[in-house]
């Protein structure tokens, strides 16, 4: 597995039209043509884009970069490089990609940028830096490591990243953070988010960034196929390394579950269940009942709509206690940890948790 690595980290420098001043971001060039940054830092469309790599170094280099995808609802953009320095990344492989399972577990990370508290005086050196406002300014960059309490901003869709603070706030008006957005956050070698926000709220300590499961959830799929492409984006996300075992985080038993319950009740298990791609093959649900109890194939209705499948096989565990923990258990095996199942695993043990 790669890791971050220092010649990568773009600082990302924004320009509009008619504005008093630039806009400064931070990005990482994740293949040899391209770098990944936030969205919110690169609008609106117009906007003259430039990425800089080791700054102020004997390896210094920069280009003129252009949009080719700007998501909103995901915060993500993906920058294409006007002219790649030569020999700067040649053939450079994509970073890996991991998810967070929703179990309670607090991860070490990691994260390059260029916030505002780095902004130094260059001593000696004349001049403007591109995107400052003032002579012999620039901002260093700044390496933070931190943890993410994996169950924290579940709602937004965003880690929380606990982080050391600046000393202090000198411009309150304006956060300490600005410009790091756009960093991507690093676990266990692997990109598993990417910083968006400060929110004043939460304290100098605390950053919030976009997990990269909801780029699944928020991009189109047209944008989709780009980020593969272009960005090494897998078609399906590999489960960070936790230290947990992330299929039995004690998941409720369905056994208490009332044989009473309607389709209402079961709807968002269903829909989860129906995505998953053991589910989708053909005879792909007789092969799963081929390992639960044989009441439950006996029993159950069939149907040629796998929803409508699927609810009368769940109402026929719901006859049989102890039936559906086992033909969850064997979904399980056959999907192999997939974000599908993570997800089908969630819905079904918060159901438990609603009727127990």
């Amino acid at each position: 597995m790669l890791g971050l690595e220092m010649a990568r980290v773009a600082e990302v420098i924004v320009n509009v039209r008619g504005a008093v001043r630039g806009r400064r971001g931070s990005g990482y060039r994740v293949t040899e043509g391209y770098v990944l940054t936030a969205a919110h830092l690169v609008e609106p469309d117009g906007a003259v884009v430039r990425v800089r790599f080791d700054a102020d170094r004997p390896t210094e280099w920069s280009c003129h970069a252009r949009v080719i995808l700007r998501s909103v609802p995901a915060d993500v953009a993906l920058l294409e490089l006007d002219t790649p320095q030569v020999g700067a990344g040649h053939g450079l492989r994509a970073p890996q990609y991991s998810g967070l399972p929703d179990i309670p577990v607090t991860l070490p990370v990691t994260a390059v940028g260029f916030p505002r508290f780095k902004l130094r005086e260059a001593c000696g050196q004349g001049g403007y830096q591109a995107g400052e406002s003032t002579p012999g300014r620039y901002r260093d960059s700044c390496h933070v490591d931190g943890t993410v309490s994996v169950l924290s901003n579940l709602r937004a869709g965003t880690l929380e990243v606990t982080v050391p603070p600046p000393a202090d706030e000198a411009e309150p008006d304006r956060s300490p953070w600005e410009g790091m957005s756009g960093a991507p956050l690093w676990s266990d070698g692997a990109i598993i988010g990417l910083i968006t926000t400060h929110h004043r709220s939460d304290g100098l300590g605390r950053l919030a960034a976009v997990r990269v499961q909801r780029w699944y959830e928020g991009l189109a799929p047209r944008e989709l196929d780009l980020m593969r492409t272009r960005a090494g984006l897998p078609d399906k996300l590999a489960p960070t390394h936790t230290g947990v075992d992330v299929q039995s985080p004690h998941t409720p038993s369905l056994a208490a579950l009332p044989h009473t319950l309607t389709l209402s009740d079961l709807r968002e298990l269903i829909d989860a269940l129906t995505a998953l791609p053991t589910l989708r093959r053909p005879n792909g649900l007789d092969s799963v009942l081929e390992g639960v109890d044989p009441r439950v194939a006996a029993h159950r209705p069939r149907d040629d709509r796998l929803r409508v499948e699927l609810y009368g096989l769940l109402r026929t565990c719901l006859r049989f206690p102890g039936t559906l923990d086992s033909f969850m258990s064997e979904l399980r095996t056959w999907e192999d940890d997939s974000e599908e199942w993570r997800k089908a695993d969630r819905v079904a043990a918060e159901l438990a948790r609603r009727h127990n």
